[in-house]
């Protein structure tokens, strides 16, 4: 399957320039998709370097990459650290990550990512996960839908969406994309429809892939692997993911501040490089799926 029709790669060369690639340095991204940021670390590696890349979903090893300097791991990317050992590798030149969903897994209509296709809500990243959209509606309690609608989707209305669907599931099970955006119709004005839909699939999503865990699990290990001197290029699509990111490019924590020293100095693990990469308007018009992307690069400085 061509890279374009897979997914169209957003901040393509913006985010591996990024990476500051070296010839025969080691690399990884966690988030191969279509392979488009892939081939394009490929084509500035020399035949030292290496390329390690992730992608738990099965349509996305259809793309792997023939190339000796390429090897593509089926695994969600929060064991990275893991797998790189298995391979060997304890300390690499640059981790890429491109958050978020591909175009192909919304594109499909079976996979329930997106409200315009009416198929059974799945929203699974990971095929073979034994927890998808319709076990989080039907099975969750009132409390864990409420937290995952405010927090993952930040959706005022959260507790009246949550009334109707406990009273909507206790009459019958609500499994597809039609059954959850009759459920949210009446909630809100016809020219909200769409926004409201899109945060409330976005919450759902979130919680089905535990992105946020992820998302942590992953900067966590990127900080323990890369080398002084090793970049991190990450791509991100909405506030939730950028807040993190962001706060740990800049202190090496989620929360709270870095300890200082007697002097009132604080060692951090990161430097920022350059401000923040958003699209231009040419991109997003070649892209719609690009205009809430937004690109943040650091540089590691010390071990802490």
């Amino acid at each position: 399957m061509q890279e374009n029709q897979y997914h169209k790669s957003v901040l393509l060369e913006e985010s591996i320039d990024g990476l500051n690639i070296k010839p025969d340095g080691v690399y990884v991204d966690v988030t191969f998709g279509g392979g488009g940021h892939s081939r394009e670390i490929l084509k500035r590696l020399g035949d030292d370097g290496r390329l390690y890349a992730f992608d738990q979903d099965p349509d996305a090893i259809q793309n792997e990459i023939d190339d000796p300097r390429f090897t593509l791991i089926q695994s969600n990317f929060s064991f990275m650290k893991r797998f790189l050992k298995l391979h060997g590798v304890s300390q690499v030149d640059g981790v890429l990550a491109d958050l978020g969903v591909s175009s192909h897994q919304f594109d499909e209509a079976d996979r329930g990512f997106s409200i315009r296709f009416d198929a059974r809500l799945d929203m699974r990243m990971n095929q073979e996960s034994e927890v998808d959209a319709v076990h989080v509606v039907n099975q969750y309690d009132e409390s864990d839908l409420l937290r995952i609608f405010k927090e993952y989707g930040e959706l005022r209305i959260a507790p009246k969406l949550v009334r109707r669907i406990v009273q909507e599931r206790a009459l019958q099970p609500i499994e597809t994309v039609g059954d959850l955006k009759r459920i949210c119709k009446p909630l809100v004005p016809a020219r909200m429809e769409n926004k409201l839909l899109a945060q409330v699939f976005q919450a759902i999503r979130i919680e089905v892939n535990r992105e946020m865990e992820v998302l942590y699990d992953f900067l966590i290990q990127a900080k323990e692997v890369l080398k002084i001197g090793g970049r991190l290029s990450v791509i991100s699509y909405h506030s939730l993911e950028d807040r993190p990111v962001k706060r740990f490019m800049r202190n090496g924590l989620f929360e709270g501040e870095p300890e200082k020293d007697v002097f009132g100095r604080a060692e951090v693990p990161f430097k920022k490089v350059g401000k923040l990469i958003v699209p231009t308007a040419a991109q997003i018009e070649e892209n719609n799926r690009a205009r809430s992307a937004k690109l943040r690069i650091a540089e590691k400085i010390a071990n802490v």
